[in-house]
Parts: C-alpha cells; sequence; structure tokens
C-alpha cells in the first residue's frame, strides 16, 4: 500500500509538466480572436491579434514617441506596412492605454487615465468576439456569426482587395511620408456621384481628379448613377459605379495589394513582391504628379527638373520648412495704396490654377497688366498667347505649375522697393527639342536664393565641371587601355557600346543628321512616318515622327521613358526620344526583314519579291508575337495595351523572329482626331474587337482579338480582315461558313479538315497539330463576347505544347 502510494507521487509530477507543455504551446500560438471580456494591453507586445494566415496582425502600433495607435499591418512587409487606423488622429500613452471587448458588447479603446478616446457603435448588441480575417478585415460576430462592426467600414487611406468604397466612406491620405494622422488629400464620392480626389487644405480646396477642366463624360465617367459604389477585387481590378475601371498591371489571383490615398495627393495601387516583401506601384492616378492640387501649397509652384519639384516664387519663402502643403508666405506686403510703387516679374510657362478675377479676354498684353495694377485683389495675372492673346487676373496664387508646353506666361505683383534674383525663377526641362541640356533636381529649400547664394552655385557648379572632366578623361583612358591596347575582342567592345548608349533623349539635328534629313522613308500609318537612319555609332535605326501626339515634353519624356525601361525579345527597343515645342520622335531598332504584311500578302507588295513564308518561320511568328503581347498584358510594370494589333505592326528581325512595333503608342496619341473612324478608337477596321464599337471599357481583351485575326491571317495567308472591303463576297462567305463548322466540331470534339484552311501556297508542308492548335486558338481569340476570349498567357502556353512537333507532309492526306 505504501509502495502504491509512493509510485502516486512520482508519477504525478510528469503529467504537470505535460499540462504545463501543452499549456505554453497553446499560449504561444497566435490568436487571431478576443472574446467578450477580454483586452490587449498597450504595454505587452504579445497581445496581438494575428490573421490565420498570419498575413495580417492588430494591435498597438508605435506613432512617435511614447504613442501609439489601434492598427492593422502587413505582418512582415518592409516597415510593417499599416493599412488602418483606429485612432490616427489621437494617439494614446505607452503605459496603460487598453483595448477591450467589453461585456455591454462595445469595443472601447481607453488611454492612461481611463478615458475613452475611440469605440464602437455596438453597445447593446450580442457581440461574442473580435476577430482579424484573412483578408485583413477586423471584425465584431454574435455567436452565429453575423458581423455587427468591421473595420471595412471606416477605411483610413488604404484600400484592401474585397474592400468597398461607398457614398459613406472615403480614403483620406496621411499628413507626410512617415506620418500616420489625417492629412489633405481624400478620395471620396462627390455629390453628382463621381468619385475624385480633392485637396482639402487649411485655407483652400479645390478637386483636381478627375480632370476638372473638362465636362465628367470626357473624362470618360458618368453621374447617372446614385449607387455610389466601389470594389477592389482579388483579381487587382477596381470598378467604380460611375465607370470609373483600372486595373493591377499584374493583375491576376494570389498577388498581395493594397489601394492607397498617399500623402502626395496621388491615388496609387500597390503590388507586393514577396521575395523582397516589398511593394511595387501597378497603378497610379495621376502620371504627372505637379497635377496634384495643393502639393506645392499656396503661393508655391510645382516644376518638372526633371522629376515634380516644389518651390516659392521670387519675393516668397516657405510657410513651414517641414511641409510644402502649407506652401510659400510673401517677404512683402502689397497695399491698395496708390503711392506704392509696384512693377511685375516674369515667370515664364507659368501658370496658376483657379482664382480667376472678372478680366475681359481677348485682350492686349498692356491691357491685362493694366487691369491687374488697378485691382486691389489682383496678386498676378496669366497672359495666354492663344489667339488675339487671354487675361486670367489671380486674386490667390494657388497650384502653380511651370511646364513648358504652357502658351503663356505669369505676372507677379511686386513693390518695387523689394529686391529679387532675376534668375531664381521654376526650373524645368529644356522645351526645345536641341538641347542635350540635363538638369538635376535641386533642393526646394535653396531653389530660390539671394545673389550670394548664385555665387556659391557657381561655385558648386565649376567644382561639379572639373570632376566631370576629370572622369571623361579617366573613362577615355580606361577604354583605350582595355580595348586597344590589349586586344578585346570587337564584339566585346560593341557589347560595351550597346551598355553605354542606351536608352536617351536626341536632339532633332542629330536624328536628321542620321535620317538624311528624313529622306528613306520605310512606311507610314497612322500614328506616323517611319524613316530609316545611321546613328553615330553605327547602329540602324528606325525614326518615327509622330504625328497625333498632344502631351507637353514632361508628360511625353515621362511615357516614353517607362517604354524605354520595356525590353522582351519579342518587343522592338526603342532606343530613345525626341520631344520639343514642334517635334516628337521615337528611335527604334531596325528589323532588316520588314514588316510580317509583306510575306503574307505578297499581291499586295507586286514591285517587292518576298520570299514565301514557311510552315516554322509562320508558327516561330505565331509563338513570338503571342510572348510579346502576354509581357504587355501580365507581367510588364506599366501594363500596356496596344490597341492597334496587325501584320504591319510585326517586324521581323534577320533570323525572322517577331518584334512587336508601336506598343504604348495608344497612349501618346489624340482620340477622336481628324481621321479617326470612331470617337476614342485607335486601331485598324478589321482587327478591332467589336467592344471599340460598342464604347465598352477598353481591356487587354482588345489585343486577344486582333492578335486572334492575325494568327488566322498566318495560317491563312491572306487578308481576312480586308474582305469585307474589297469585291470576294464568295470567297468570304465560303470561309466564313468553314470557320464555323470548325467552331461547331471543336465544339463537339470532332476531326476538322485544317487542310481546307492553311495557305495553299504551302503545298501541303506543315504540320498539322500545330495548324489545328493555330486555328482553334484564332477562332477562340475573335469571341464576341470578350469574357470567352483566352488570355495571351494562355495562348503562349497552348502553343508551347505543340511547339516540338514534328513537321509532317500533308499533301497525300488532302481530302
Amino acid at each position: 500500500m505504501r509502495q502504491h502510494n509512493c509510485s502516486s507521487v512520482l508519477s504525478f509530477p510528469p503529467l504537470l509538466l505535460l499540462l504545463a507543455v501543452l499549456f505554453t504551446f497553446v499560449s504561444s500560438t497566435p490568436q487571431n480572436s478576443l472574446y467578450r471580456g477580454s483586452s490587449l494591453s498597450v504595454e505587452d507586445d504579445s497581445d496581438i491579434l494575428t490573421s490565420p494566415d498570419k498575413f495580417f496582425t492588430c494591435g498597438f502600433y508605435p506613432v512617435g514617441t511614447n504613442a501609439f495607435c489601434f492598427s492593422i499591418w502587413f505582418t512582415n512587409t518592409v516597415n510593417r506596412t499599416v493599412v488602418w487606423m483606429a485612432n490616427r488622429d489621437r494617439a494614446v500613452n505607452g503605459h496603460g492605454s487598453r483595448i477591450s471587448l467589453q461585456k455591454d458588447g462595445t469595443m472601447i479603446l481607453t488611454d492612461l487615465d481611463g478615458g475613452s478616446v475611440w469605440s464602437t457603435n455596438t453597445t447593446g448588441t450580442n457581440v461574442q468576439k473580435l476577430e482579424l480575417l484573412n483578408s485583413g478585415n477586423l471584425i465584431l460576430t454574435d455567436p452565429q456569426g453575423k458581423i455587427l462592426w468591421q473595420s471595412f467600414d471606416s477605411p483610413t487611406d488604404t484600400l484592401l482587395p474585397t474592400q468597398t468604397l461607398t457614398k459613406n466612406t472615403k480614403l483620406i491620405s496621411a499628413k507626410g511620408e512617415g506620418m500616420y494622422s489625417s492629412g489633405y488629400f481624400s478620395s471620396f464620392f462627390d455629390n453628382d456621384n463621381v468619385l475624385r480626389l480633392i485637396y482639402d487644405g487649411s485655407e483652400i480646396s479645390s478637386i483636381y481628379w478627375p480632370n476638372p477642366g473638362v465636362t465628367v463624360f470626357e473624362n470618360g465617367r458618368t453621374n447617372y448613377n446614385s449607387s455610389r459604389i466601389a470594389l477592389f477585387d482579388d483579381m487587382g481590378r477596381f470598378l467604380s459605379s460611375d465607370q470609373l475601371s483600372f486595373s493591377a498591371s499584374d493583375m491576376g489571383i494570389g498577388i498581395r495589394r493594397r489601394l492607397v490615398m498617399n500623402s502626395d495627393g496621388n491615388l496609387r495601387l500597390y503590388s507586393l513582391n514577396e521575395s523582397t516583401m516589398s511593394w511595387v506601384v501597378s497603378w497610379e492616378a495621376l502620371r504627372q504628379q505637379c497635377n496634384v492640387h495643393g502639393l506645392c501649397g499656396k503661393n508655391g509652384i510645382c516644376a518638372y527638373t526633371p522629376k515634380p519639384q516644389c518651390s516659392c516664387p521670387p519675393g516668397y519663402k516657405m510657410a513651414d520648412l517641414q511641409d510644402w502643403n502649407k506652401g510659400c508666405k510673401p517677404m512683402f506686403n502689397l497695399s491698395c495704396n496708390q503711392t506704392q510703387e509696384v512693377r511685375f516679374l516674369k515667370l515664364p510657362q507659368t501658370d496658376f490654377y483657379g482664382y480667376d478675377l472678372n478680366f475681359p479676354s481677348p485682350v492686349s498684353f498692356i491691357t491685362c497688366k493694366n487691369h491687374c495694377l488697378e485691382s486691389c485683389d489682383c496678386q498676378a495675372f496669366v497672359y495666354r498667347l492663344t489667339g488675339e492673346g487671354t487675361c486670367y487676373g489671380k486674386s490667390v496664387l494657388f497650384n502653380g505649375v511651370k511646364t513648358p508646353d504652357f502658351p503663356g506666361s505669369a505676372y507677379l505683383k511686386l513693390p518695387k522697393s523689394l529686391v529679387t534674383s532675376e534668375d531664381s525663377r521654376p526650373k524645368g526641362s529644356d522645351p526645345t527639342c536641341g538641347s542635350n541640356r540635363t538638369e538635376t533636381p535641386l533642393d526646394p529649400s535653396v531653389m530660390y536664393d539671394t545673389q550670394s547664394g548664385t555665387t556659391k552655385w557657381v561655385y558648386l557648379y565649376s567644382f561639379a565641371v572639373a570632376i566631370g572632366v576629370i572622369e571623361v578623361f579617366f573613362a577615355s583612358f580606361g577604354w583605350w587601355f582595355l580595348f586597344r591596347k590589349h586586344g578585346v575582342p570587337t564584339s566585346m567592345e560593341y557589347g560595351y557600346q550597346a551598355i553605354a548608349s542606351q536608352f536617351r533623349k536626341f536632339t532633332y539635328n542629330e536624328l536628321r543628321k542620321a535620317t538624311n534629313s528624313f529622306k528613306d522613308e520605310l512606311g507610314r500609318g497612322s500614328s506616323g512616318v517611319v524613316y530609316k537612319g545611321v546613328l553615330r555609332d553605327d547602329r540602324v535605326v528606325a525614326v518615327k515622327k509622330l504625328g497625333d501626339v498632344i502631351q507637353g515634353e514632361e508628360e511625353f519624356w515621362a511615357e516614353v521613358t517607362t517604354f524605354g525601361r520595356i525590353n522582351h525579345m519579342n518587343l522592338v527597343r526603342i532606343w530613345g526620344f525626341c520631344s520639343g515645342s514642334v517635334h516628337r520622335l521615337l528611335v527604334y531598332e531596325y528589323a532588316e526583314n520588314g514588316s510580317l504584311d509583306r510575306y503574307l500578302f505578297p499581291d499586295v507588295f507586286r514591285s517587292i519579291r518576298s520570299p514565301l513564308l514557311e510552315w516554322n518561320d509562320r508558327f516561330r511568328i505565331a509563338l513570338g508575337t503571342a510572348k510579346g503581347l502576354a509581357y504587355l498584358h501580365h507581367e510588364c510594370l506599366e501594363w500596356v495595351i496596344h490597341c492597334d494589333m496587325k501584320p504591319e505592326n510585326i517586324l521581323l528581325d534577320s533570323e525572322f523572329e517577331p518584334k512587336i512595333a508601336d506598343f504604348g503608342l495608344s497612349k501618346l496619341s489624340q482620340r477622336g482626331g481628324a481621321g479617326s473612324e470612331f470617337s476614342r478608337i485607335r486601331g485598324t477596321k478589321g482587327y478591332m474587337a467589336p467592344e471599340w464599337a460598342l464604347n465598352l471599357p477598353i481591356t487587354a481583351k482588345v489585343d486577344v482579338y486582333s492578335f486572334g485575326v492575325v494568327l488566322l491571317e498566318i495560317v491563312k495567308g491572306i487578308r481576312l480582315s480586308s474582305w469585307i472591303l474589297m469585291d470576294e463576297a464568295v470567297e468570304m462567305t465560303g470561309l466564313t461558313s468553314l470557320l464555323r463548322e470548325v467552331k461547331r466540331r471543336i465544339g463537339n470534339d470532332e476531326e476538322f479538315c485544317v487542310e481546307d484552311v492553311v495557305d495553299p501556297q504551302l503545298k501541303g508542308k506543315f504540320n498539322r497539330k500545330q495548324a489545328s492548335m493555330m486555328v482553334k486558338i484564332g477562332i477562340s481569340c475573335v469571341e464576341e463576347d470578350r469574357n470567352k476570349r483566352p488570355t495571351m498567357d494562355a495562348v503562349v502556353q497552348a502553343l508551347l505544347e505543340c511547339k516540338d512537333e514534328p513537321q509532317v507532309h500533308t499533301a497525300n492526306m488532302l481530302r
């Protein structure tokens, strides 16, 4: 009996040990729920909620010294990206603060003194628990799982996938980079049911997106709705009731994203790179940052140098050295005293938005100046050199922008006694095409300076020039030492030359000399004329003169620089551009074998004896073209829709490898201009998808449709898209019937006679499986319902599956 008792006593501690281990394991497991009567403390770092997939964390987030906000953030991203805050404008103490789920159903945030800082409106409800979901949504639910409150209904500056934006909610930016309190910029549904961006400063409010200078319909929106709701889905698509729609450049499932109203006033969509856990921009509302109203505050001026840069005009200084949104304040006083002498200081190519005085137009410059001189309210006037001249007196200087394509100047009213530096005007990129000058962005706090400051800049520039000369000397010496003295192979030297001469800006004179004054014309189309040229480094290039570009230089620069970063073996490489007040030119790599249409439709080019395209070349061209489009649609950071896919825009190099040309030109061209067949259409009749004519939102599926037409033309060897315009109705009807029959048989898993579709000039020398697949893909691509068309990724995959099929001579298989 004694031994039995002893045995029981000895066996008890291991049981306690086991229970302790289990308790430790359970307590260390991240929790995603908080039940009624429980709380989280600011002082305990382990008092957090974690979503089941561990992507989101909820708890107290430090926003300053001994200052915390109850927040939700991405767990493992760089700098722990915050997506929601309960008390962003009233932080709590780092000691004694607590978030509690009380027994009356209320979730309440209390500060050190026990006072309520924030709470939910769920008092008296049957709340059971607080739970953090994989979507990043924090919810209060009853025992049946019904949601009684959710963080998705009260966003701060971020919208997550599946979260809606409604007439009762808005996104409000943070005050600045690294700051969390509410800032000056908002995204909201206005009273006319249109989703807008607004600057709401302490003195001025102004809507800046969509473009306030044109109508709602010209902006592609509609106010004929009352729902006022927008949804951001898991695919990266944003759809709004005012017909606004956009998509992430990497659209697809499985990618973490967030839509943010940034502190600089721009609305951006971010995608998470999970290999680095950092964010990349996959869409943004405004490509030109200076179009954000209030960015530089009252009296401030935004200029591209070449990056957007805020500055104060002469006679003004920053109101707050830490915050450009507070703008600039004058260093003088203007009064209506007639004895005070004033003068006007010209700011070339500078405009100020809004706050126009009632000055008559058109008037002469002198009359405009006198009107401002006589008005006490006039702080400046803007004179536009259009027609007979238009005059805009400004009672407030707001949203100043310097841009090379602005046809006028601003004239500041200043006291004559005020001494200013005449050279301290807003600086921007050179408006002329022939300039090689490259400007460096200046620190906004020293962009304007006194004469003594100018002297300092002279010393700085002199020093920089001296350093540059030394660098050029050493680079030249190194080049000679490496390639000439040591006999490095010429091929390697060419490689180094190619690296050294990547995408850049050309002068107009350079391109005029390279093209022998634009004499050797290669072709022309709706976007412009193409000329052959040879650069100084002996590279043969194609130079396109664009005929319908309407952007200003800085916008054109931004767009084309984006294209310059796009690099794929099946896309024509853009080597550079030229941009000025008159000329817009693009410099491309030269494709030795011209465009695909010369080989597919030889009857059109009777004077050019093009060889017959063999089947292997046709399949390689089809696959390469599909790869190029798939890259533009799915892999490119700047998601690009071509909008004009046709054989003329598929160029062939010396090895007949296809290279897609003119991608991105739809973003540079004027829509609905003279010569266009439909308003807002860029494309070629016969290759355009039905949604162009139906005025539906344009997506990447328009390129899929055009590719389908091209793919069938590659197989057939004739111009399908032109039959309706030619006197060949009988042949067109026959082929249409055949395609309908093919489609019917494909649907019934029956065989079809592919030999009746393939170009008879091949005389049966083609791969039957590849041809069948190409026909099937082509038919699926030209479906009227775009939702039934495949993506280009799917097309590439289907073609790759039959890439290595051996070619079979089918002459004896013809029926």
